[in-house]
């Protein structure tokens, strides 16, 4: 494997975790995790065979399986046909497919470049082209 390539580590599901994940690379889990994952600047994938019970933070986090605990993202959160999750949603983006069962709350948040952007469209777009009757 050359230091250019960007293959995920893997947590298999005859593994157990019980404590502190964290990393700068991106994780899948398809074991069992109990306690915190932090992957500040990566991907974190709970496979379907996994059950994660742990409260994760990560740029985005992609959940198969199931996990009990609430997820900070700074990108964004998926959750895909069969998942589950128990627990709280803050994020910029949440994407939830069919079939996904979630029960929490959810807090969208505004990341500084998407309020530059909305900031620019908004200026951009707050001109008239009716002309001013007087």
């Amino acid at each position: 494997m050359n230091p250019g390539d960007s293959a995920a580590a893997v947590i298999g599901k005859s593994v157990e975790i019980r404590g502190e994940v964290k990393g700068n690379e991106d994780l899948v889990v398809d074991g069992h995790v109990e306690g915190t994952i932090t992957l500040s600047d990566s991907r974190l994938t709970v496979g379907p065979n996994a059950n994660v019970q742990a409260n994760v933070a990560a740029r985005d986090v992609v959940v198969l399986g199931t996990l009990t605990g609430n997820i900070t993202a700074t990108g964004r959160v998926e959750l895909r046909q069969g998942s589950q999750l128990l627990g709280d949603i803050r994020a910029a983006r949440l994407s939830i497919e069919e079939n996904a069962n979630f029960s929490g709350k959810v807090d969208l948040i505004t990341t500084p470049s998407a309020a530059t952007e909305k900031a620019t469209a908004g200026a951009s777009s707050s001109h008239s082209t009716t002309p001013a009757r007087s």
